[in-house]
């Protein structure tokens, strides 16, 4: 372990500390504010940023831990920064020098949507984080894994595991195995999983033995490949660097969207994966991974894809999407907010954001749900893959004032737009060339317009923020700087008693 922590670059040394005085863990020598005290005699715990610390101090306070648990605590958050120091390394990889499995891991994690996706708390108790030496071996392995889950909605609004299926490059089954979900059940998603209390009846396998079989899997380098796999590995509470995602891979043409499963298996693998209105099959999406990694691997198929119209069930266009919602306004208070007639269902909670949550507005059709959204009073803006969505200001049943954002579920795509993506997608490159750079200019003056009006609001608030963490960090300089002084002036006046004395 020391060896380790000496290994460790100061920001991540920073990170692990800050980590600990959050958790109020304490070693031989105490919390971190009781370490400084013992630790520098000058100073003491005056200076307890652990920024402003140097390495030795971090690490010095990290070695006082004996503890069994804490030991295993800080090994879990030590490995996973040690896992990040080699991604790092990873994408300054040579191009000339890697393989193309290499090279998809490293078009995965150079991703800008990466680091947003894939920072799990894996320093949380249950999760998992795999080990990589430093070993060539281990970097450059090209054994591949596809993974895929089935979730479910849980009572306290997290999703637990249920089904677990895994393929090799070679489209071989290695693990296809239901799981018993840790927590009470609200949602068993059957139209989405095609699974029901029923089919779960005498099931045993736990998550954490589900964890043991992959931790063997994953050993040696291994490469885990899946779609959007980061919410795979979030309900398997499984850490591992090295991945490639095929929702980051493969990319639309002029579009900013992640493609979807079903679009990359209509165009690059020319079939659908399955038909509209059926649940998914895990084994079946974690094929299909496989197969669009080994469409670029084997057959070198372009990573641009075309931009096909989503067939996206009715069931999801009969939903509006509410984030940002204030903890503090009740679910049922939605209906005062949104127009229409519409059920309300709680989205699964993956990660804490503050003091807000997420739902769903489900409506009995589409044109209900887009009747609705078009009532909401709010200014209109697009999110990150297009969608439209509306921030609406609203006063709750308690007098705060509090707003949220109204989304679709999907995209609305100008008919004219769509023709012309599709002609030059058949060959016909010259064709309304000029139509189709218009439409891209006026449409992307209209997004820059809309994004814009809707940022500023969140400009605003980001400005309120750092304005008050100024105000903060000014008084906390202040108090450091009044404790200098007075440590200065007792320096003065012990220097002036020795003089004195002589």
């Amino acid at each position: 372990m020391d060896q380790k922590l000496d290994t460790l670059e100061k920001k991540a040394l920073v990170e692990i500390v800050k980590l600990i005085q959050k958790r109020r863990m304490e070693g031989t020598a105490g919390g971190w504010k009781d370490f400084l005290t013992s630790y520098d005699k000058k100073f003491g715990s005056s200076l307890s940023d652990p920024a402003r610390r140097s390495k030795d101090a971090l690490s010095s306070f990290l070695k006082t831990f004996t503890k069994e648990d804490d030991l295993k605590f800080i090994a879990k958050v030590v490995q996973s920064h040690l896992n990040r120091d080699l991604v790092e390394q990873l994408k300054k990889t040579s191009p000339d020098d890697e393989s193309p499995e290499q090279r998809l891991v490293r078009l995965t994690l150079q991703h800008p949507q990466y680091p947003l996706c894939y920072m799990f708390p894996s320093s949380d108790e249950g999760w998992l984080v795999t080990k990589l030496g430093k070993g060539s071996k281990t970097m450059t392995s090209n054994i591949m894994y596809a993974v895929d889950c089935e979730m479910v909605l849980c009572e306290d609004g997290s999703e637990g595991l249920v089904r677990l299926c895994v393929v090799d490059r070679n489209l071989k089954v290695k693990i296809d195995e239901l799981v018993k979900p840790e927590k009470a059940v609200a949602d068993y998603r059957s139209e989405i999983t095609g699974l029901t209390a029923d089919d779960l009846v005498g099931v045993t396998c736990s998550l954490a033995e589900i964890q043991k079989r992959m931790k063997k899997l994953l050993s040696n380098g291994t490469i885990l490949v899946g779609h959007s796999l980061n919410n795979d590995l979030e309900v398997l509470k499984l850490d591992h660097p090295r991945v490639i995602d095929t929702s980051l891979i493969f990319k639309y043409v002029d579009e900013y969207r992640r493609p979807s499963l079903y679009n990359l298996c209509k165009s690059v693998l020319g079939y659908e994966i399955r038909k509209k209105g059926t649940p998914h099959n895990c084994l079946d999406d974690a094929s299909a991974a496989m197969k669009l990694v080994l469409a670029i691997i084997e057959r070198r198929v372009d990573n641009d894809v075309p931009l096909l119209q989503e067939d996206v069930a009715e069931t999801e266009r009969a939903r509006l999407f509410l984030h940002r919602i204030p903890t503090k306004v009740p679910s049922e208070e939605l209906h005062g907010v949104i127009p229409g007639d519409f059920t309300i269902e709680a989205k699964a909670v993956k990660r804490i954001r503050g003091d807000n949550y997420a739902a769903f507005a489900i409506f009995s059709s589409s044109q209900e749900a887009n009747q609705a959204f078009e009532n909401v009073k709010g200014n209109q803006c697009k999110d990150s893959y297009g969608r439209p969505q509306k921030l609406v200001e609203f006063q709750s049943n308690a007098g705060i004032i509090a707003s949220l954002y109204v989304r679709k579920m999907v995209c609305d795509e100008p008919s004219n737009q769509i023709v012309v993506k599709k002609r030059t997608f058949e060959g016909e490159e010259n064709a309304g060339v000029s139509k189709k750079h218009n439409i891209k200019w006026i449409n992307e003056e209209e997004k820059i317009a809309d994004t814009n009006q809707c940022k500023c609001e969140d400009h605003l608030k980001v400005i309120e923020r750092l304005k008050r963490e100024l105000r903060e960090k000014d008084f906390q300089i202040s108090m450091q700087d009044k404790n200098i002084s007075d440590l200065k002036k007792k320096v003065a006046e012990m220097k002036d008693q020795k003089s004195r004395r002589r």
